[in-house]
Formats: C-alpha cells, sequence, structure tokens
C-alpha cells in the first residue's frame, strides 16, 4: 500500500523528481570531481614524505569523525542556505577515503617490484605511470568506492541546508509524517548506491591482480 502510494506521488512529481535526482548527481560529481583533483596527487606526495603525511594525513583521519550534518552547518555560515554550501560539504566529506586509500596505495607498494623497475633502467616518470600507479589502482578504486557511497547518502543531508537534492522529499515526508514521500527519496538514494558499489567494485575487481581474484 506504501509503496504503491510512493509510486503514485512520483508519477504526479515528475518535474520535481527529475530535478531533485539531477540536483543530487551534481552533487556527488562535484565532491568526488574536486576529491579526485586534490587526493590523488596529494596522497602520491604523502606517501614519499613523512612530514606531510604526518601532519596531513591525521589531520584528515580526524576530520572524519565529524558528522556529516554538522560539516554541513558548520558551511552554513559561509556560503549560506545554498547548493554550495551543500557542494562543499560533501566534498569534504569525499576527501579523507580517497586521500587516505591513495597514500596507502602507494604506500604499500612492493618494493622489489620498484627496485626492478630501476634495474630496468626507467625513469622515475616511467615508473610512477608504467608500474606504481597500475599497482596502486585497485587500492585507489576502494578508496573512491567508499567516498561514492558516502556522498551519495550524505547528499540527503542537502535538503536540511536548502540544497536540494532526494533529500527534499526525506524532509518532507518527515514533516508530513507520511513514509510514502520519504520513500519517493529514500528509495532512489538506496538504488544509487548499491549501483555505484556494484560498479565500482566491480572496477575494482578487474584493476586487481589475477592472484588477488582467487
Amino acid at each position: 500500500m506504501i509503496l504503491l502510494r510512493t509510486l503514485e506521488y512520483a508519477l504526479t512529481h515528475t518535474d520535481e523528481l527529475t530535478l531533485s535526482l539531477g540536483q543530487h548527481l551534481a552533487f556527488v560529481a562535484v565532491a568526488l570531481g574536486v576529491g579526485l583533483i586534490v587526493c590523488l596527487p596529494l596522497g602520491v606526495w604523502t606517501s614519499r614524505s613523512r612530514a606531510a603525511a604526518l601532519v596531513i594525513i591525521n589531520a584528515v583521519n580526524a576530520a572524519r569523525v565529524v558528522p556529516s550534518l554538522a560539516v554541513l552547518f558548520l558551511v552554513v555560515p559561509y556560503l549560506g542556505l545554498s547548493f554550495n554550501s551543500a557542494a562543499v560539504a560533501l566534498t569534504l566529506l569525499a576527501l579523507p577515503p580517497i586521500l587516505v586509500n591513495t597514500d596507502a596505495a602507494f604506500r604499500n607498494l612492493d618494493a622489489a617490484v620498484l627496485e626492478s623497475a630501476r634495474a630496468m633502467g626507467m625513469t622515475s616518470r616511467q615508473i610512477l605511470w608504467q608500474v606504481e600507479v597500475p599497482l596502486a589502482l585497485p587500492v585507489i578504486v576502494a578508496g573512491i568506492r567508499t567516498a561514492t557511497v558516502e556522498v551519495i547518502a550524505s547528499a540527503t543531508l542537502a535538503a536540511f541546508v536548502g540544497g536540494g537534492g532526494l533529500g527534499r522529499y526525506i524532509t518532507r515526508g518527515l514533516a508530513m509524517y507520511d513514509t510514502a514521500i520519504l520513500l519517493v527519496g529514500a528509495i532512489p538514494v538506496a538504488l544509487l548506491a548499491l549501483l555505484a558499489e556494484f560498479a565500482l567494485g566491480r572496477v575494482q575487481q578487474w584493476l586487481s591482480p589475477p592472484a588477488a581474484h582467487s
């Protein structure tokens, strides 16, 4: 009965639902895009610099304990109730798993493999792109996978700061004590998270060495 009412509500609000879905996906794209641009080179640097890792990784790990909603409301005084506030807050949430996994991926590479590459006369640039990056990719993708699912779920909180997204149906359903309306937002978010988890899981598996599959 509730699912039928949810479907009925969704069909009578298709324009708003399409807009909300687009906003939700935009949040995810912005957060992950900025996260990748910032964290991939930063993770390579921290894996090579003990001082940088001590400061940056510890700071990022400490920031991970801050609740998602708290991050959103910390940004609001500076950017107001807007899409931008939510996008910045979600980007901050996406950074830790990508950075930590990138650092770990490059830090834990097999030293014997790297030494063999140097013995073959490969330059530092060649070693980075032809040896290190391919070996590190599965762990990096695992971080992207975690960040993606976290951002998809946390983007529902954007509605609390006027950012839109699928969370508007969750807040509306809570305000009206109507589970059917709440599910209009909750079901697509759950499906997006499951789809991202499955797709990135397959990518991670495909990038892993053959021995890792067995």
